[in-house]
């Protein structure tokens, strides 16, 4: 959980997720919001291997975000089977 200060009392909210493109854009298939961090992952995860696996590092690298209560958008790692040839599938670190 996140807080954001609104005046001097703490919001709490759950954190949101979701996936973007090498460039920070938001990636053109699996632009959708994830309720955690594992299901964002599985996503991207099974697209790089999947329907991602053919296309060149730049247009399969995926990046993983965080929503903070505030609304901003924070990187938060960069799934390790989307980074690599042919999109295997590995552990993400």
């Amino acid at each position: 959980m996140d807080s954001c200060v609104i005046g001097t009392l703490p919001k709490l909210v759950r954190s949101l997720y979701r996936l973007i493109a090498l460039d920070g854009s938001p990636h053109p298939v699996l632009d959708a919001p994830y309720e955690s961090m594992d299901a964002a992952e599985a996503a991207a995860q099974s697209w790089c291997s999947g329907q991602g696996r053919d296309l060149s590092l730049q247009q399969r690298g995926i990046g993983l975000e965080v929503q903070t209560s505030c609304g901003a958008w924070r990187t938060i790692r960069y799934p390790q089977a989307c980074l690599r040839d042919g999109g295997e599938h590995s552990p993400v670190h």
